[in-house]
């Protein structure tokens, strides 16, 4: 309990903001108040930026924002600001550029001091209490400020301007611009091919994050190329991360990323867009593998998604899953000591689990040594071999163990689920759903598909004006959408248009992308804002950025230009077309040393200059051939491909080009495949064979005309 009433954030609609709502500081949320005071009493701002997954931003809240002396100097010295990342991603950004060029790191939480203007002199990421660690404590640094900013104003003047006008120079990109040049994709091959771990899979070492980006980018490049140890590359990472302690070995889905280079140790928050990008990739793999294994996985995700991060009833997509239940654990929830793995199987079983998921009376997390992480560290066959057992009883074992470890673990004390519903968010696991549905077939299939119009048609309802396009969150106070949120929407609602013909999703696209055309753009250097051109003013850092580098999903500007490549593909208007060339010039002088990190931008620029393929099959709805023409379509991965399946019944295609001058020729209810690209189509067949060798192999013929 406290003494003291809860603060204003009580009231937020951020369930970061809310659990801060009892702290004995007098926070304010991001918006003109918190500037006005700051004015008026002329106080600096103290800005603490954080999330409610993220570990050190409930220790910095625990050990120094609920400390009554500490919250004593804040309210008498500072205006406090707390921020929601995941709510305001535009101020977040804006502020790990400037906190990063002080200190050499950015992160969260994100601690920064500003003027009254919001302009930034001095901050970092975590600050213990008192000094420790190394880092200066929070309670001196308080002092020192404070005392700074009564006696030496125009030093942290100067400062400041001089932090502001670097940001602005950053985020300029100067000497970005240059002509296209599909080269790039070479040079991004080989930086990721430099980079990759043959031991481990993944890319770089410890700390190890995967690149969702750049694998599709390998599987694309493979299917044009076949060169084996593209494919190599891709497999290894998504074999060694789903057998490793990074994916949830009994529920399913992956943590945010791995400590370690073995993909062993997490940190055990589960985001929604690592999720769903990652859900993008096993499928992926499994298209083009045929590895079982990548297809297990995918089918987890999505259990995992269905089961705890969705709204089955209403539809929608949950933002994260907390890491802890407390401070005092560290991923306790999905952690294993011996003695817990032998209370909750049989004698038999044990032995065998011990095996597999390697849990030994010392495990791997340093805060309870006798706690382990599960990953993979056996398979069957060895696993018999050891105990003298037979192959297809130990399968048998594990598969029933984890059954069990999993109704074990379900009583415990459960990490926070955040359910907000954010759009770009909500609309990546949109498309990836619609991806589910195509590759997995089946009553799986169908069921991702229905839940991924039940989401679209929420997100249109509640979210959507013809006049502003998307706005950031489902439910809550209105908050103004980014260029994110307009651009995954677009690929969304063009995925649904292609899944069910329904010319409602593709006006609301065209409409959505004029509108990020009109309202985002940059008209001079080309490429998009984040914030619309009339977005309210937000502070001292009011700089207009141009995101491009993969962190911590897909580049908007990347994903703009594949929205614009699509939409000229279905309309034929050379003006998406224009758009999409701009949008890539504009980064083509810098994406080659951005590398792995901006491989959407080799995504986009492949499809730019390849055309997105175009796949009609035509027959009557019921007809087997048919049937197994638009499976074998769909057998298939080629980044940006596209597949309508066109019965007598069909109304009016948004077709474009070759397509929409040949399809009037072919017989609606006769079974045929059609494959085009730009201006090209290869003659139409009735054998899946063919149609998998044309998209595989002869179709980049068309592609490159």
């Amino acid at each position: 309990m406290t003494d003291h009433p809860a603060n204003r954030l009580k009231d937020s609609a951020s369930p970061y903001l809310r659990s801060a709502a009892h702290q004995p500081i007098d926070w304010h949320e991001w918006g003109d108040a918190a500037f006005s005071r700051a004015k008026s009493e002329d106080k600096p701002i103290l800005l603490g930026i954080g999330a409610v997954w993220c570990h050190w931003c409930h220790v910095i809240d625990r050990e120094s924002y609920e400390n009554p002396e500490i919250a004593k100097i804040i309210n008498e010295h500072f205006v406090a600001v707390k921020v929601d990342r995941d709510e305001r991603p535009d101020v977040d950004s804006r502020y790990q550029s400037a906190i990063s060029a002080i200190s050499g790191q950015g992160g969260w939480p994100l601690t920064g001091f500003l003027l009254p203007d919001g302009k930034p002199f001095f901050g970092g990421t975590y600050f213990p209490p008192d000094d420790q660690m190394g880092r200066p404590g929070l309670r001196r640094l308080l002092h020192a400020i404070a005392d700074s900013y009564r006696n030496k104003r125009g030093e942290l003047e100067r400062a400041a301007n001089s932090l502001s006008d670097a940001v602005a120079q950053a985020e300029a990109f100067t000497g970005a611009h240059a002509d296209f040049d599909l080269g790039v994709v070479d040079e991004q091959i080989a930086s990721i091919t430099k980079l990759f771990d043959i031991k481990n899979g993944g890319f770089g070492r410890a700390p190890k994050f995967p690149h969702a980006s750049a694998i599709d980018l390998l599987l694309e490049r493979y299917q044009q190329s076949k060169e084996k140890h593209l494919l190599a590359m891709a497999e290894t990472t998504l074999d060694k991360m789903a057998r490793g302690g990074v994916y949830d070995q009994l529920a399913g889905g992956f943590h945010r990323y791995s400590v370690d280079e073995r993909w062993l140790v997490p940190h055990f928050e589960k985001m929604s867009y690592d999720n769903s990008e990652l859900l993008k990739n096993y499928l992926h793999g499994y298209q083009v593998s045929q590895n079982p294994f990548l297809r297990e996985t995918a089918e987890s995700i999505i259990g995992w998604v269905n089961e705890d991060l969705s709204d089955q009833q209403n539809g929608g997509f949950y933002a994260s899953q907390d890491a802890d239940v407390s401070l005092d654990d560290d991923g306790d929830y999905f952690t294993w000591t011996l003695e817990e793995l032998r209370a909750a199987l049989l004698p038999d079983e044990a032995r065998v689990m011990e095996l597999y998921f390697d849990v030994e009376a010392h495990g791997e997390m340093h805060h309870n040594p006798a706690k382990n992480v599960l990953w993979i560290a056996g398979d069957a066959a060895d696993i018999a071999k050891q105990l003298g057992l037979d192959e297809t009883s130990v399968r048998l074992t594990i598969a029933k163990s984890k059954g069990k470890l999993f109704a074990a673990r379900k009583p415990r004390p459960t990490p926070f689920i955040d359910t907000t519903m954010y759009v770009a968010w909500n609309a990546m696991f949109v498309s990836v759903y619609f991806d589910a549905a195509r590759v997995l077939g089946g009553s799986l299939g169908a069921n991702c598909r229905a839940f991924a119009l039940k989401t679209i048609d929420r997100m249109l309802k509640e979210v959507w004006t013809e006049c502003r396009g998307f706005g950031h969150r489902m439910g809550g106070p209105a908050l103004e959408g980014s260029l994110d949120d307009q651009v995954f929407s677009v690929l969304a609602l063009l995925d649904a248009y292609e899944t069910t013909l329904d010319p409602r999703y593709f006006t609301a696209a065209q409409k959505t992308m004029d509108l990020a055309i009109a309202r985002y753009d940059d008209p001079e250097g080309g490429g998009f804002f984040d914030r619309p051109s009339d977005a309210a003013p937000m502070g001292g850092l009011d700089v207009r950025r141009k995101p491009f580098q993969d962190s911590p999903t897909p580049s908007a500007n990347s994903v703009a230009a594949i929205a614009l490549v699509r939409m000229h593909a279905f309309t034929g208007d050379d003006r998406y077309h224009a758009f999409a060339k701009k949008t890539l010039e504009a980064f083509a002088g810098i994406a080659p040393q951005y590398g792995l990190f901006a491989a959407t931008y080799g995504l986009a620029a492949t499809v730019f200059a390849h055309h997105p393929l175009q796949v009609v099959i035509t027959g009557d709805s019921n007809d087997p051939a048919a049937q197994a023409l638009e499976a074998a379509a769909h057998s298939v991965y080629r980044f940006g491909k596209s597949v309508l399946r066109v019965t007598p019944e069909t109304p009016q295609l948004h077709l474009a080009g070759a397509l929409k001058e040949t399809l009037p020729h072919l017989p609606a209810n006769k079974p045929l495949a059609i494959v085009c690209s730009g201006n090209t189509c290869l003659p139409p067949t009735s054998d899946p064979k063919q149609l998998i060798a044309l998209l595989e192999n002869g179709a980049t013929g068309a592609a490159t005309s």
